[in-house]
């Protein structure tokens, strides 16, 4: 390799790196075992059973349903050296339409009563079946979000499809593991008022 040929980058010298260690160091000192999680389940290590596009698009869907702004638009930038376009806009899309879903199948689980179960949704949500991106890996977004916005119905669903994918229990436990700490940070980060 010449002088003229960049090296090649690695996970110490990625953009995403620097960006993920800057919302790291932004963590009050209360919130040190936040600190320690990031930095571990985003990475393969740390999110078994994950590839790191699915761990990058999980963190992206998982931190805009967390609704800090801020934060999820931190960890999109975190995610760009990771992420090609069509799992950017998948990650979106999931917590776009599972922000739509969970409120509704969330009443229909709580409310108990079986006439709702019978009756039509009538809500469109086309790119459940077209995310552009593998169908498994869309059921991973899915997931997490929706056990950050807290369906049951949801949950119970997303898993079971997860499953008939072959996911294994250790990837999607690996996916909710990134939903809870990104979910847990961006609370921190806006009761703090953080902006990096």
């Amino acid at each position: 390799m010449d002088a003229a040929t960049p090296a090649p980058a690695t996970a110490a010298t990625r953009p995403r790196a620097a960006d993920l260690e800057r919302i790291r160091d932004a963590l009050p000192d209360y919130a040190r075992d936040l600190k320690l999680n990031l930095g571990s389940v985003l990475t393969r290590e740390g999110a078994a059973g994950l590839n790191e596009m699915q761990i990058w698009s999980i963190a992206v869907a998982a931190a805009i349903a967390s609704r800090n702004g801020s934060f999820a638009r931190q960890l999109e930038a975190a995610a760009t050296e990771v992420l090609d376009a069509a799992y950017l806009r998948a990650a979106r899309a999931a917590a776009a339409v599972m922000a739509m879903n969970n409120v509704y199948y969330r009443f229909i689980h709580l409310v108990g009563n079986p006439d709702y179960e019978h009756m039509p949704a009538r809500l469109r949500m086309n790119v459940i079946a077209s995310p552009g991106v593998p169908r498994g890996d869309f059921e991973l977004l899915a997931l997490a979000v929706s056990a950050i916005n807290g369906c049951g119905l949801c949950l119970s669903a997303h898993e079971r499809a997860l499953r008939e994918h072959g996911v294994t229990t250790e990837a999607i436990q690996s996916a909710v593991r990134i939903a809870a700490v990104v979910c847990a940070v961006a609370a921190v980060g806006a009761y703090e008022g953080i902006d990096a």
